[in-house]
C-alpha cells in the first residue's frame, strides 16, 4: 500500500534537489476548495437521492408536528427583498400605447364585472359649506 496524504495525513513526499519528486504535489491533500466543491457535490447528491425517498412524507410530518418550523422553511424560501424597477410610466408612453392601455383596462372591468364598463358623464354640485361644530368647554 502507499502512503500518502490520504492515507497518512502526516506524510511528507521526499524533495529532491529542493523539489518534490516528480509525481508529487506540493499539497499532496490537495486543495481546499477542490475538497470544499467535492464535498458539496456529495453532500447535495446524498440529499437529492434522500429526498426523492423520504422528502415528501418528512414535509408533512414536519408540517403536522412542528407547523413553526414548517412555515420558518417556507419563509426562508420566499425572497427577503425583491427589486422593481419603474421606468417612465404614463409620461413615457406613446398616445397609442395609452389608447392601447385604457382598453385593456376597460376590457379587464367588463370580465370583472360582468357587464361593458361605463364613463360616467356629469356635472359635480356645489354642496354649501356646514357651520364648524361649537367648542365645548369643560370646567376644571
Amino acid at each position: 500500500m502507499a502512503l500518502n496524504a490520504k492515507t497518512d495525513p502526516n506524510y511528507v513526499p521526499n524533495r529532491i534537489n529542493g523539489k518534490f519528486a516528480p509525481g508529487w504535489s506540493g499539497n499532496p491533500g490537495g486543495s481546499l476548495e477542490a475538497t470544499r466543491r467535492s464535498f458539496n457535490k456529495d453532500f447535495l447528491l446524498a440529499l437529492a437521492a434522500d429526498f426523492k425517498k423520504h422528502g415528501a412524507a418528512a414535509i408533512e410530518k414536519v408540517r403536522k408536528t412542528q407547523p413553526a418550523a414548517y412555515m420558518k422553511i417556507c419563509a426562508l424560501l420566499v425572497p427577503r427583498e425583491m427589486k422593481l424597477e419603474h421606468a417612465g410610466g404614463v409620461k413615457a408612453m406613446t398616445e397609442d400605447q395609452i389608447v392601447d392601455a385604457i382598453a385593456a383596462i376597460e376590457g379587464f372591468l367588463a370580465r370583472r364585472s360582468g357587464e361593458t364598463a361605463k364613463v360616467i358623464e356629469g356635472e359635480a354640485e356645489v354642496v354649501p359649506s356646514l357651520p364648524a361644530p361649537a367648542r365645548s368647554t369643560k370646567a376644571s
